[in-house]
């Protein structure tokens, strides 16, 4: 034996199960159940978003019959604090949960330059990445003092550098550059942060690294250059110098060239003597003698 019992719906009851499926920088994707099971009419529902930072509040409505509701909260900040509360339209037992929406990105490329009596920080601007940046809003940048375990704000810019003055000699500092925080520094963007190590060398290791590797490529090249001219120059006048004595001693076995003998007659000086010396000169030649030539 059995019976079939049909429970009546209780509108009074709060929505189930609700949490937050996805969280972005300007919208929240929220999920949450129907107070019972097989809704058998379109239910209303009241999705109330209180901020927290701003103290406002917005008030949404969603109409379904669906067991399971999914609904997208939009037109939110980037690192803002919101209270979410889902219940029937007819006001009752609700459901609330708490979200924070994704903060703005960190700027990229943070990176120290050195000057003589202070330091300059440059970043890239944070709006080439994040469309939801404005320039106007800027930057704020702080400094952590390792050695004296204090934290200082040094200010904020809508420029893309910052300079910073008056650093202690033996001291290392860290420092943080992200989107100007608002509303009494409740919203703010992710920090980049860069390691300056002071150490009396006025240097950040790795500007240190970048401005050395610069420093030796700016010496290195000019001086492979000129050791290439300097080889190129030696070669053209090897090569020149090798065709003309080459050209030279050309010239010289030509002129010792005997076409009698097929090949060219070089005297060593051993056969220059006295008896060239004693040996009369040949002035000139009589018509009436014959001339043989062997």
């Amino acid at each position: 034996d059995y019976v079939v019992v049909k429970m009546i719906p209780d509108n009074r009851l709060p929505p189930r199960h609700l949490h937050s499926v996805h969280t972005g920088k300007t919208f929240a994707v929220i999920k949450w159940e129907s107070p019972y099971d097989s809704p058998d009419q379109d239910m209303l529902y009241a999705v109330a978003v209180k901020d927290l930072v701003r103290k406002t509040d917005k008030i949404y409505k969603v109409k379904t019959r669906n067991s399971t509701v999914e609904y997208t909260i939009k037109k939110l900040e980037p690192g803002g604090k919101y209270h979410v509360i889902v219940q029937l339209g007819n006001m009752s037992k609700e459901s609330s949960m708490k979200i924070n929406t994704v903060p703005l990105s960190a700027p990229d490329a943070l990176k120290i330059i050195t000057e003589n009596d202070h330091i300059l920080l440059f970043w890239k601007s944070l709006a080439l990445k994040e469309s939801h940046f404005n320039e106007s809003r800027g930057y704020e940048i702080h400094m952590f003092d390792s050695l004296m375990n204090m934290t200082a704000y040094l200010g904020n810019t809508t420029e893309n550098f910052f300079k910073v003055s008056n650093l202690k000699i033996g001291h290392n500092y860290s420092f943080t550059v992200q989107a100007r925080c608002l509303y009494s520094g409740q919203m703010c963007g992710e920090p980049a942060t860069l390691l300056y190590d002071e150490l009396g060398t006025g240097e950040d290791s790795s500007a240190t690294k970048t401005s050395r590797s610069t420093d030796v490529a700016a010496i290195v090249v000019p001086v492979l250059f000129l050791l290439l001219v300097t080889l190129g120059i030696g070669f053209v006048v090897l090569y020149m110098r090798h065709r003309r004595l080459q050209n030279s001693f050309t010239a010289f076995a030509n002129s010792h060239y005997s076409s009698r003998l097929g090949s060219a007659i070089f005297s060593s000086g051993d056969d220059l003597g006295d008896e060239d010396d004693e040996a009369p000169m040949i002035t000139g030649f009589s018509d009436d003698v014959p001339m043989v030539i062997a």
